[in-house]
This record gives C-alpha cells, structure tokens and sequence, in this order.
C-alpha cells in the first residue's frame, strides 16, 4: 500500500493540470481567466470520400478554442468558450473541406444559491447535454483520442442544449443528481413546440466525482468506481407520415454506464463503458421529415480501457488503451451499422496540458453500401498534438 501511495502522489505532482492562463481580478471576489486549447491531428483514411475510393492525407485542427470563466461574486460564475472544430478536414461524405467558422460552444452562468454548500446548483445558459458520461468527459482530457462519433450524443441538441440545470452531491459526494430542461427539437417540422426533460444520476462507491463533467482518465489520481444512468424525453418531435402530417411521435433516450479506474505500484488501470439507446417510435423508418437525423433510432455500446505505465519513458509517461464500440442503426436499408475497433496511445509530456496521441481504427459495416465509399469497411489512422494554456 505504500508504494500505491507513493505512486499516486508522484502521478499527481507531474499531472497537475496546466490550465494556468492570464487572469484579472477586480473587487474581493470577481476574476476573469483567458485560456486558449488547441488540437491538431494528422489523419490518414482509406479512402477519401464517399465517391472516390483513393486515400485520404489529410491534416486539420480538431478543436482551436478560446475560453473566458470567472466569477462574478461568491455565489456566481461564468463560462464562455468558442471554438473553429474540424478547420480544414475533409468531410468523408461531401468530400468538401471543412471552412473556418468560429462558434459560440459554451455560455452560461452558474449559481450557488447556499453557501459553502455542494447539495444544490443551477446552471443557466448554454452547456453540455446531461444524458451521456461521454458526452461529459472532457474532450480535453479523454482515454482515447477523442470521445465516440455518433453513440455519445443524443439526436437533438448533440453535445450542448439551451436551458437550465439543477445538480448537486449527496452522502459526502457519493450520489450526484441532475435534472435539465432545455430546448431540444425546436424546427418547424416537428408536430408541437416542446421542452426536452433530462435527468441523471450517479453513484460512486470509492472516490467521488463531484463535478458537473468527467475525465476519460484521472491519471491515478483518485480511486474510482462510479455507476451511472439518465433518461431524456422530449415529446411531439417528428411526424412518422410527414407529407400527411400525421403520427407524431415522442423522442426517449436512456444510458447506462460504469467508470473505474485504481492506481497501484505497477500502473493505473482505467476501464469504462456504457449502453446508450435513442428511439423516436420508428419514424425514420416510415416516412418522416428529411431533417430528421438517422441516430434518431440508434442503440449501442462502447468498452474502453487504458493502462498507465508508472515510469516516464524519455521524457513522458506512456499510457496505451482500446476502444470497442458497438452501433446499431434501426434502418429497414440495413446500412450505417458498424463495429469500430481502436487501440493506440498517449505520451503525455505535461499531463493533459501536452501530449501526444496516436490511435489507429477499423470500422466494419454489418452491410456495405456499394455505392457509398463512407459506408464501407475502412480503416483509419490518427496522429493528434494538444496544447492547453
């Protein structure tokens, strides 16, 4: 036990997050912070897109965000983020690459209302949709390269929504509750005008994960095993027989997952996974409107794991991992269903505030689209650069 001990102070000690960007203080309790977080990847695909068979080189920024947070008083906060995601990748469908386009990611407040209090808080704004842990891992700080393409987030309002939240930790942090109501489906072609209701829970049988959002990996920082589930439903947000206008139908998603990862003397071991299925009666099926997303009826699952070597290699520490997932698309065509195998590595050089990772894909199709590239057997390689200041 302390060689464990001994292990994780050192891990945590060389990985202490460097997000230690300029900031302002004005008054007793007011302060702004500015951070800038950037990615770049190297990619090569087997083919270039959907209509052209030959190989893709490509090389693009993943994500290249700004950030403004602080707080207004003790009780209040902020956090504003903007981000110009995929600048320069080749779309795999269009074949067209991606422009620059900076977009409003994150804006909202947050509020305390009791002080020195973790059991109740409100979050007012724009932020990250509560259903799935893996949309709420940090991006910035996942196991593998990159949260999973489609699986993690919801048809409707994918990865943020508009709305408030309340949320907080019980039991000394061991239960966390979320409830969201947020905007959801709002297009025109949808039967009435409705509100999306989340919620989620968690419970964590070792050390607690206090936060709004996860980690992909603590990097053996804490001990966790922690057991999760939510339920979203937004009704009236297709029509089945659009033409007609005629059966509507509501939209129910539902998650489950697991997360643990322990530190030990010979490395720290992280393994998670989840079960995820989203299902709006069908309608893709029938005859719906042509905006509505085919992940509209979508179930599947993901494993993952990750092992932390305890020594630093040259001037970093090595942390292989793997990736399984699982989807299944309830099309009566039988396409986009797929199994996805990853594996590849991080080389942390300053934690998450510097590395680099490499992970390699192979997507198999449960049945090829001959006359769609995108839609067959293809594998994928992936050599990624992150800086976080």
């Amino acid at each position: 036990m302390k060689k464990v001990c001994i292990f994780m102070g050192t891990v945590s000690t060389l990985f202490t997050p460097a997000f230690s960007g300029p900031v302002i203080t004005y008054g007793e309790q007011s302060y702004v912070q500015l951070n800038y977080y950037f990615q770049i990847w190297g990619q090569y695909r087997s083919f270039r897109y959907s209509k052209d068979s030959g190989s893709l080189w490509d090389i693009f920024f993943r994500r290249n965000r700004l950030n403004l947070s602080g707080q207004y008083n003790d009780r209040i906060g902020f956090y504003f983020q903007v981000d110009a995601p995929f600048e320069g990748q080749v779309n795999k469908f269009t074949g067209e690459r991606t422009p620059s386009k900076l977009d409003v990611l994150d804006a909202y407040v947050s509020i305390d209302p009791i002080a020195e209090s973790d059991a109740v808080h409100f979050i007012i704004g724009k932020f990250k949709q509560t259903l799935t842990r893996e949309n709420l891992e940090a991006c910035l700080e996942p196991l593998t390269i990159d949260r999973g393409e489609v699986l993690p987030y919801t048809p409707f309002g994918p990865s943020r929504d508009i709305g408030g939240a309340i949320w907080g930790n019980l039991f000394n942090g061991k239960f966390q509750y979320r409830f969201m109501i947020s905007k959801g489906r709002t297009e025109s072609v949808t039967p009435k005008s409705s509100l999306r209701f989340t919620t989620r829970v968690h419970v964590s049988l070792l050390d607690p994960e206090t936060d709004y959002g996860y980690k992909g990996t603590y990097l053996g920082t804490r001990k966790v095993l922690t057991l999760g589930a939510g339920f979203d439903y937004q009704p009236d947000v297709a029509y089945a027989n659009y033409p007609a206008r005629s059966e509507p139908k509501n939209y129910k998603g539902w998650t489950v997952d697991a997360f643990f990862e322990y530190p030990t003397s010979t490395g720290v071991y992280t393994l998670s996974g989840a079960y995820i299925r989203y299902d709006v009666g069908d309608a893709i099926n029938i005859n719906p409107d042509p905006t509505l997303p085919i992940s509209s009826q979508l179930k599947g699952y993901y494993i993952k794991g990750g092992y932390l070597y305890p020594k630093k290699i040259g001037f970093g520490f090595l942390q292989p991992f793997f990736r399984y997932e699982r989807d299944n698309y309830g099309l009566k065509s039988g396409f986009y269903s797929n199994k996805q195998y990853s594996a590849g590595f991080n080389y942390y050089i300053n934690g998450q505030s510097l590395k680099i990772t490499f992970q390699a894909d192979r997507i198999k199709y449960d049945k090829e689209d001959p006359t769609n590239f995108a839609l067959q057997n293809y594998t994928q390689y992936t050599l990624g650069f992150q800086m976080l200041f």
